[in-house]
């Protein structure tokens, strides 16, 4: 079963995260003195879905989020299922290839913007950034940017993003379904429940369709939902 969302229960998960880095935090600190940060900016371009806390991540071509096509990562699928990034943090600080991990806090709503800083390899290395976070209310939908290369001195660049559907649960746009903080159609908040099936794979989100509890005249969108730059600042 899924967990509702919350934001202590997140905040906790994030701490539990952090003492599980402890061990290779010298390692960590390591890959993150190496002479560039970025500047990442996050634009809800939806008019009814709430972005859950946003994951950003530096690392190396090797290493990748998702595949379209292909079964999504138990980590990815809490991220897209609960809003839950704790998983899919811990376990890109467990892999060499990642460069640093940063984590925002809070929802990023329609028309808002979200801004982190993040660490990465300057010069012509090969390093890349990827960022994801969960749309609410749906039941396992997600944007990203999975693994772009990291703009040049005095280079700002911009994308334009669509959701995804991590493919791990059935979208069946019920209450008791699709965890948040408050819904008007659910006159409270979200639930914790998880609807076994699925595709199987990520794709392309199809969206909301008006087959459970939210109109898609207020919740639907066309992609993208997302517009992300990147600009270095140091």
């Amino acid at each position: 079963m899924k967990t509702a969302f919350s934001f202590n229960a997140l905040m906790i998960a994030l701490s539990t995260v952090a003492s599980m880095a402890a061990a290779p935090q010298a390692l960590a600190d390591d890959r993150s003195r190496i002479g560039a940060s970025y500047e990442i900016t996050i634009t809800n371009l939806t008019r009814g879905q709430q972005f859950t806390p946003i994951l950003a991540a530096s690392h190396m071509p090797s290493v990748r989020l998702f595949e379209l096509g292909k079964p999504a990562s138990s980590e990815l699928a809490t991220l897209a299922e609960e809003g839950n990034v704790a998983p899919l943090t811990a376990a890109l600080h467990a892999n060499n290839g990642v460069l640093e991990v940063v984590n925002g806090e809070g929802l990023t709503q329609p028309g808002a913007t979200t801004t982190l800083t993040v660490n990465g390899r300057g010069g012509t290395g090969a390093a890349r950034i990827s960022v994801a976070a969960m749309l609410i209310p749906t039941n396992d939908t997600f944007f990203a940017v999975n693994g772009v290369t990291l703009p040049r001195p005095g280079e700002t660049l911009a994308f334009t993003v669509p959701a995804y559907d991590s493919g791990t649960e059935v979208n069946d746009e019920l209450c008791a379904s699709i965890p948040g903080p408050f819904f008007a159609e659910c006159n409270g908040s979200g639930g914790g429940a998880a609807p076994s099936g699925g595709e199987g794979y990520v794709h392309i989100s199809a969206g909301m369709h008006g087959i459970g509890d939210f109109k898609p005249s207020n919740r639907d969108w066309r992609n993208p939902v997302a517009r992300i730059t990147i600009r270095r600042v140091r």
